[in-house]
C-alpha cells in the first residue's frame, strides 16, 4: 500500500472538488483529518515501508533527515527528505489499476520542486542496498557548511 492517496481513506472532509480532467471527486480535508491519517498510516505501515524506514530513520542514511507519512497537499507521501526536497514512494499490489491517479499525484508533487522516487515493495525486499544507493546517486552534492578561505589581509 506504499503509495497511497488520501481519499482511500474515511475520515471527515472538509468538502470536495471535481477533478475536471477525470471527471471524478477529489476530497478536500482540513488539517486535523490529515493528521488523523498521518497518524493511522505510521501505526500500519506495510513491511516495506517498516523495513526501509529502519534504514532512513533517525539521519541513518548519510544524515539525511526523513520524515515518513508526511503531506503534500492533500496528499500524503510514504517518505519525505526536506533538505532536498525529495519523495519515496513504495509501490505494492495495490497500485496495479491506479496508474492514472498516480500520475495526476506526482505531477501535483513536483510542481513545488519536489523530486519523486519510486520503488516497489519488492525492490526493497531483494534490493535494498541498491534502492537506498540509487536514492543517495541521486541526490545533489551537499554545499559545504563553510565557505573555503582565500586568505588575505587582516
Amino acid at each position: 500500500m506504499g503509495n497511497r492517496d488520501v481519499s482511500l481513506f474515511s475520515s471527515p472532509l472538509q468538502g470536495e472538488v471535481p477533478d475536471r480532467a477525470e471527471g471524478f471527486m477529489t476530497k478536500i480535508y482540513n488539517k486535523k483529518s490529515l493528521e488523523t491519517i498521518r497518524k493511522n498510516l505510521r501505526n500500519n505501515m506495510v513491511s516495506a515501508e517498516i523495513i526501509l524506514w529502519s534504514r532512513l530513520k533517525n539521519k541513518q542514511l548519510k544524515g539525511l533527515k526523513f520524515r515518513r507519512q508526511y503531506s503534500i497537499g492533500n496528499f500524503v507521501v510514504d517518505f519525505y527528505c526536506p533538505e532536498f526536497k525529495l519523495v519515496i514512494e513504495l509501490d505494492g499490489m495495490t497500485h496495479d489499476n491506479s496508474e492514472n491517479k498516480d500520475i495526476k499525484r506526482q505531477e501535483f508533487i513536483e510542481s513545488f520542486g519536489i523530486k519523486c522516487l519510486r520503488f516497489t515493495n519488492n525492490n526493497i525486499y531483494k534490493e535494498l542496498d541498491k534502492v537506498l544507493e540509487f536514492i543517495l546517486n541521486t541526490l545533489p552534492p551537499r554545499p559545504s557548511a563553510t565557505p573555503p578561505c582565500k586568505g588575505g589581509d587582516k
